[in-house]
């Protein structure tokens, strides 16, 4: 499944706004690769994927420096400028992504992290992958299973990107 296309610009040019050109960035869970898409001319861009037919149809070797294919749980790294979540977590148990966040936490500099808000959705695609494990998630549900995180922005009632960091110090 491709990711979603809220508010993507606005992030985008927060990335401009507080990453030099050739920052590093990991996008975890990369799927059709939507932000190399975006990126891939400005920063310096890794992607993990769990499912290899996205590595595949999507080309994502051809869109990212690295591919891993792997799930981001187990998924080990030093350090990258900025790390993207995007529509990620919902797929994860509540402890998974509380344990995949925090091992990020000290191996970048700002994290953004992309989620949809009350929305139930089964495997699709022949990717066991794409149910939502948290279809609860509302902004004060995210906020109470995912503390210290700030709104980064809301395109749409059911949509909401965070971040954490210090992307201005």
């Amino acid at each position: 499944m491709a990711s979603y296309d809220y508010g993507k610009i606005e992030i985008v040019n927060y990335i401009y706004q507080h990453f030099a050109p050739g920052s590093t960035c990991l996008d975890v869970g990369a799927c059709d690769g939507k932000w190399a898409d975006l990126l891939g001319h400005y920063l310096t861009m890794d992607a993990v994927e769990i499912w290899a037919p996205n590595i595949i149809e999507h080309r994502l070797k051809n869109k990212y420096r690295r591919v891993w294919e792997c799930d981001a749980y187990d998924f080990k790294y030093d350090r990258y400028d900025l790390i993207i979540f995007g529509d990620v977590i919902e797929h994860m148990t509540v402890e998974r992504a509380q344990r995949v966040l925090e091992y990020a936490k000290g191996r970048c500099k700002d994290m953004i992290i992309g989620v949809p808000f009350n929305y139930p959705q089964e495997a699709i695609y022949g990717n066991p992958y794409e149910e939502h494990i948290q279809p609860d998630l509302t902004d004060q549900i995210f906020r109470e299973r995912y503390p210290g995180f700030t709104m980064l922005c809301q395109p749409r009632g059911d949509y909401a990107y965070y971040h954490m960091g210090d992307a201005d110090g």
